[in-house]
């Protein structure tokens, strides 16, 4: 009988391999950074191919560190970075094109047009997206229309687009499968959410043929085997969801209003809405959570795009720390901010400002300002973006939020914790597996093959490490913060 199941957690900066046992508990780990390139500013791209030959060799190192064989392996469930875009070639499986990053920015004018073409009620209505360069559809656009022969090859039904969970379902299967789930294709800005199909007026809008698109699948289902020569047997691959529908799932936010962050690259808080596509009146996305069977649940999300980037930021590009795990000692070296605020709106301004314009700023700086308060300043920055998001959040759903659980590496910070914990107001609790964006992936994997019997057995798996109280009140300095936003946004002007 099969003792593991196999998550592939495909991040922006690296690509991880998770082996879970039947208690939920993390057996083996495996990870590997890969390259991020930036062409310009405001642009960001990846090699699409070394994200694949990184997936399989951790998946692989993984295995062969524990001499575990293929067989063990009940299946293997995929979690990934969304939005991210890659346009291959069916016959030669080669990306035609750098993949273009969620992060990446360079579409950002040709969403003006759209906006100011009257398109913004129309694609939020179908979608439960705003009009931004964050999604997939303009970098599908942008790539058919700036690679010599893309659009005619693309027109003879010659490529494929998929976010990242259809190129590795793609590479897993030998090219057998093109398919991507519910949580995924939410975010391209070309399905809509409610008749659960690529929209055609939408596929018109941006010049994409339809033989170019994935089959759409649920969450928790067998999409096919992969190659035998990968692992030395074929294993099922039988579940697929965004990174952070996934971890909403990993985190048993299983019931409406509630509430997780991530604290990734980017902090992405979403709360369960249920059965019912909640429209945001704050410039929240309404999205699909999952499909399991004919059920589908949605999801309110408000996306930070600098949240765990800031502490890189402080160690790659201004070089005051050696390693992420410094920032909390150096952020410790004082008793406050000491005016000091940082926005980092290095990309832009995610929700609830959607403001691509937007660029970083630090601000509130004397004589007296040391290391230690711009690391505190960047740390309070993670929280303050996180509490305006949950405050749009509790807005729309009309519920106040009791509680918010919270996962991703930079949750081993109860410094952060806790400061989170007096930004919000509210109870911040940490699970005792932090890795639950690939829990949710293997959850799904695991109910598709019976792994796990039922969604009352994964209930029972959630276990809480600690719980962080409000003990302090920033409201004072979160006001003064949104100051510091508000001079930061529309930095970049529009080209007219």
């Amino acid at each position: 009988m099969s003792r593991y199941i196999l998550a592939l957690d495909q991040g922006t900066t690296s690509s991880r391999a998770i082996l879970f046992d039947k208690m939920g508990h993390v057996c083996a780990v495996a990870q590997q950074e890969f390259q991020q390139y930036f062409p310009q500013s405001g642009l960001v791209e990846h090699d699409a191919l070394e994200i694949w030959n990184t997936q399989l060799a951790v998946a692989r190192q993984v295995l062969s560190q524990h001499a575990i064989p293929a067989t063990d392996i009940a299946a293997i469930g995929i979690t990934n970075q969304r939005e991210t875009t890659v346009l291959w070639d069916r016959k030669t499986g080669m990306p035609i094109h750098h993949a273009i990053v969620w992060q990446d920015r360079r579409t950002a004018e040709r969403c003006e047009e759209l906006k100011m073409a009257g398109w913004a009620e129309r694609i939020q209505q179908k979608t439960g997206l705003v009009i931004d360069a964050y999604f997939s559809a303009t970098k599908v656009q942008w790539i058919l229309n700036h690679v010599p022969g893309a659009r005619a090859k693309a027109d003879r039904g010659e490529l494929a687009f998929g976010t990242i969970d259809s190129w590795l379902l793609w590479n897993l299967t030998g090219g057998e499968v093109h398919a991507t789930d519910v949580s995924n294709v939410s975010r391209t800005m070309l399905f809509n959410i409610h008749s659960l199909v690529w929209d055609e007026d939408l596929l018109d809008l941006f010049s994409i043929p339809k033989s170019m698109l994935p089959d759409v699948r649920s969450n928790s289902e067998v999409y096919g085997e992969t190659l035998p020569s990968l692992f030395g047997a074929s294993i099922p691959v039988s579940g697929m969801a965004g990174d952070q529908q996934a971890a909403l799932f990993g985190q048993m936010c299983v019931q409406p209003g509630m509430v997780k962050n991530t604290y990734g690259t980017g902090c992405f808080i979403l709360t369960n809405t249920g059965q019912k596509a909640v429209r945001s009146t704050h410039q929240l996305l309404t999205t699909i959570a999952w499909k399991m069977g004919n059920e589908t649940t949605y999801a309110l999300e408000g996306s930070v795009f600098m949240g765990g980037a800031v502490v890189q930021w402080l160690r790659d590009g201004l070089e005051l720390i050696s390693h992420a795990s410094e920032i909390e000692d150096l952020a410790k070296t004082v008793t406050d901010n000491g005016g000091v605020y940082l926005v980092p709106a290095f990309t832009g301004l995610g929700a609830p400002h959607w403001d691509p314009f937007a660029r970083g700023l630090l601000i509130g700086i004397t004589r007296g300002t040391t290391r230690g308060h711009v690391a505190r300043a960047a740390l309070e920055a993670i929280c303050y973006q996180s509490k305006e998001v949950m405050d749009a959040m509790a807005a729309d759903a009309h519920l106040p939020i009791q509680e918010l659980r919270v996962d991703g590496g930079a949750t081993a910070n109860d410094f952060l914790m806790q400061m989170q914990a007096d930004v919000m107001g509210t109870t911040v609790v940490r699970p005792k597996v932090l890795e639950t964006t690939a829990l949710g992936a293997a959850y799904f994997a695991g109910l598709a093959v019976g792994f796990w019997g039922s969604m009352s057995e994964l209930h029972t798996l959630w276990q809480m490490d600690r719980k962080f109280q409000t003990e302090a009140n920033l409201t004072i300095s979160f006001d003064t913060w949104r100051r510091a936003v508000e001079r930061a946004k529309m930095w970049i002007e529009p080209e007219k």
